[in-house]
């Protein structure tokens, strides 16, 4: 998923897919630890997701309360 992909959706479809994603990372984090995972540089890749996700909500609640 591309930053430029996320811009398009509003804040509110941005937050949901924040918390579709940390709820992945989550389970995945709790599948970890029970037995190795087979592809664990899923994990790395959901977490710069979430932090590309977090990144374009910035940037568009610091655009609205500019104006």
């Amino acid at each position: 998923m591309k930053a430029s992909e996320l811009r398009g959706l509003s804040i509110d479809d941005l937050v949901a897919k924040e918390n579709d994603l940390a709820e992945e990372l989550f389970k995945l984090n709790f599948q970890h630890g029970i037995r190795p995972l087979e592809n664990t540089a899923k994990l790395g890749e959901l977490k710069k997701h979430i932090a590309r996700v977090k990144t374009v909500v910035g940037e568009k609640r610091k655009m609205e309360a500019a104006g």
